[in-house]
C-alpha cells in the first residue's frame, strides 16, 4: 500500500479513482482548488487539501509533509471547444502546471506518476481503431497540451529515476453505481451529461453537433467508457508501478464505438421516452470517429472492464443527474 496524492481529486474521474484507491487500502491525499471540482464528491475518508497544483511552494510542502510516494494527476482544463477559444488557458492549466508538478516530484524523490491523458492527442486519425503508435496530430489545444505533458514525462523518465503511466482516455461517462458521485461540473459538454439533462427537462433540446460526418449514421462515433472502469485502470496502473513496472503509455477505452444517435437510442430505451433533439453545426476540434485499440492496457494491467454496456452507462448517468438536481 502507498500514500498517494490525487490532484483534481474532487473532480469527476479523480473522485472516483480516489474512492477506489481507498477501497484498495491506499492512503489518499486529495489536492483540488475546486474551480471545477466539488468537495461533496471527494471521498470523506481522504485527506482533503484545498490548493492549486500550480502553487509550487505549497506543492513542495505537501509532497514532503504528507510523505507522498506516488501521484495521480487529474487536475486541469478539459473542454475541447473552450481550448480552441482560449488556448493559452489550456497551456497554462495543463502543460505549465504539469511541468511544475513533475519538477516538484523529481525534487522530492517521488518517482511514480500516473497521468490523465486523452485520445484527443490523435486528432482525426486516418485509421480507426487507434493504437498507441498511431500518429499524434491533435486538432485542439486541449489535445496538444496533453501531448506536450506526455513528452515531458517521457523525457523526465529518461533523465531521472522516475516512472509513469499515461492513460489516454476515450469518452468517459456514467457515474458511481452506488450513487456516491458523478459528473458535477456545471459547464460540462459531454454528450451523455447533456442528454440526461435533456431527458430530465433541464434542457429544452439536445443538439447533435453535425450529422454529415463520414460515419454509418452521419453523427460522431466515440468509444464510451464507464468512469468506474476507468478509475479501476488507474488503481491497477498504480499497482503496476509499485511492482516495478516500466514507463508506459496506454489507451483506455472499450475498443468499440457508438454514434451520437446510438447514445440517444440507449437513453430512450432506459427512459421509455423520446428525447427532443435538434441538429446543429459541427464543433471545432471534433473528429468524426475516435475508437480505441485497448489490448495493451488489458494485457499490461490485467484490466477487465465490468460495466461495458451503453445502457448501463447512461442509466447510471441519469440516476446521478436526478440526485444532483434534487440536491440543488
Amino acid at each position: 500500500m502507498a500514500r498517494v496524492l490525487v490532484t483534481g481529486g474532487a473532480g469527476y474521474i479523480g473522485s472516483h479513482t480516489a474512492q477506489l484507491l481507498l477501497d484498495a487500502g491506499h492512503d489518499v491525499v486529495v489536492l483540488d482548488n475546486l474551480s471545477n471540482g466539488d468537495q461533496a464528491i471527494a471521498p470523506g475518508e481522504a485527506d482533503f487539501v484545498r490548493g492549486d497544483v500550480s502553487d509550487r511552494p505549497e506543492l513542495d510542502n505537501l509532497l514532503a509533509d504528507k510523505g507522498i510516494q506516488a501521484v495521480l494527476h487529474f487536475a486541469g482544463s478539459i473542454i475541447v471547444p473552450e481550448s480552441v477559444e482560449n488556448p493559452l488557458l489550456y497551456y497554462r492549466n495543463n502543460t505549465v502546471a504539469s511541468q511544475g508538478l513533475i519538477e516538484a516530484c523529481v525534487a522530492a524523490g517521488v518517482d511514480k506518476l500516473i497521468f490523465s491523458s486523452t485520445a484527443a492527442v490523435y486528432g482525426e486519425p486516418e485509421v480507426v481503431p487507434v493504437t498507441e503508435d498511431s500518429a499524434k496530430v491533435p486538432i485542439s489545444p486541449y489535445g496538444t497540451s496533453k501531448l506536450m505533458t506526455e513528452f515531458m514525462l517521457r523525457d523526465t523518465a529518461a533523465a531521472h529515476d522516475f516512472r509513469y503511466v499515461a492513460l489516454r482516455y476515450f469518452n468517459v461517462a456514467g457515474a458511481d453505481p452506488q450513487g456516491r458521485r458523478g459528473q458535477s461540473m456545471a459547464n460540462a459538454t459531454h454528450l451523455i451529461k447533456l442528454a440526461v439533462q435533456t431527458a430530465l427537462g433541464l434542457r429544452e433540446t439536445l443538439t447533435i453537433f453535425g450529422d454529415d460526418y463520414d460515419t454509418p449514421d452521419g453523427t460522431g462515433v466515440r468509444d464510451y467508457i464507464h468512469v468506474t472502469d476507468l478509475a479501476d485502470a488507474h488503481v491497477k496502473a498504480l499497482d503496476y508501478l509499485l511492482d516495478g513496472g516500466e514507463a508506459q503509455v496506454m489507451n483506455c477505452g472499450y475498443g468499440r464505438g457508438a454514434s451520437v444517435r446510438e447514445v440517444i437510442a440507449a437513453l430512450e430505451s432506459v427512459t421509455g421516452e423520446r428525447l427532443p433533439v435538434e441538429v446543429g453545426p459541427r464543433r471545432a476540434g471534433d473528429p468524426p470517429s475516435l475508437v480505441s485499440r485497448a489490448d495493451l492496457v488489458r494485457d499490461t494491467l490485467s484490466w477487465e472492464p465490468q460495466l461495458d454496456d451503453l445502457e448501463i452507462i447512461v442509466e447510471h448517468a441519469l440516476n446521478w443527474e436526478r440526485q444532483l438536481n434534487q440536491r440543488r
